[in-house]
């Protein structure tokens, strides 16, 4: 069970394993140590409406993994997001011609990746790029580590309802992270399969991965105010959209075809 307390947990689900993800048979160069170079490892950045962050963000990134592949999603910004991206050299991009969320710009960015390792950070720099290494690090003991946001520099209003609906969420779900609301998160590319697209994914990746037997550690992070640009939703749309996705996400985990490992002739 969690321990929330502990600087990092992990948990091991009871669920049927999925055929081709499987903790005790991981793929070997997500098993190894990947360098601090960032070598090996893709970092997918969502952005909508952005523009202040863009840059200092994906630099930010460069600076930390000099060798990683970085993935810009412009999911349809209305100001110059996409122009301050294609500005930036060495820097993967992506845009969508029309807005469509946040899941579905992740999901884009993981399916683009061409690197054995996964990290997702968000756009408006709150998430330090600093902790990655030690995420991706943790990748040796676990199939996918979560970040979970030490001291949170965010109001108390939002401090308060992140609490309430992770109580909640954990309740329905039992996904082992007591913070699903941190953005960053490293895991390896072969779980991007376990994925369906639909709105309101990037906030039950551990109850999907969960389902599907993978190992899962937590290990807190460094979590920072906002240097620019505003945030996107108020708490009550926050919450609103939370509890409609937590019961269709319920019913998807329960519906959801669960295959044994399979032998093939």
């Amino acid at each position: 069970m969690n321990t929330p307390m502990d600087p990092q947990h992990s948990y091991r689900s009871t669920f049927p394993l999925t055929a081709g993800i499987r903790p005790d048979a991981a793929d070997d160069a997500t098993r190894q140590a990947i360098p601090e170079t960032g070598a090996g490892v893709s970092v997918i950045v969502p952005f909508y409406n952005e523009t202040e962050c863009v840059r200092f963000v994906l630099e930010e990134i460069r600076s930390v993994l000099p060798e990683a592949e970085i993935i810009a999603i412009d999911d349809g910004s209305s100001d110059d997001t996409w122009t301050q991206i294609q500005g930036l050299e060495g820097i993967s991009g992506l845009h969508f011609t029309k807005n469509r969320g946040q899941s579905a710009a992740v999901y884009a960015g993981l399916r683009a990746a061409s690197n054995p390792v996964c990290v997702l950070l968000d756009g408006d720099g709150q998430n330090d790029p600093a902790d990655i290494p030690k995420l991706v690090a943790l990748l040796t003991e676990a199939d996918v580590v979560c970040g979970r946001r030490a001291k949170r520099q965010d109001t108390w209003s939002r401090r308060a309802a992140s609490r309430i609906a992770n109580k909640i969420r954990r309740s329905m779900l039992n996904d082992g992270v007591s913070d699903t609301g941190c953005s960053l998160k490293a895991f390896s590319k072969d779980c991007v399969e376990l994925l369906v697209p639909f709105n309101g994914l990037h906030r039950f990746l551990p109850a999907i991965f969960t389902q599907a037997g993978l190992i899962i550690k937590e290990v807190d992070v460094n979590h920072r105010s906002r240097k620019a640009g505003i945030s996107k939703y108020t708490n009550w749309e926050r919450a609103l959209r939370g509890l409609y996705d937590l019961f269709g996400v319920s019913w998807l985990l329960k519906r959801k075809v669960l295959f044994p490992p399979i032998e093939k002739k």
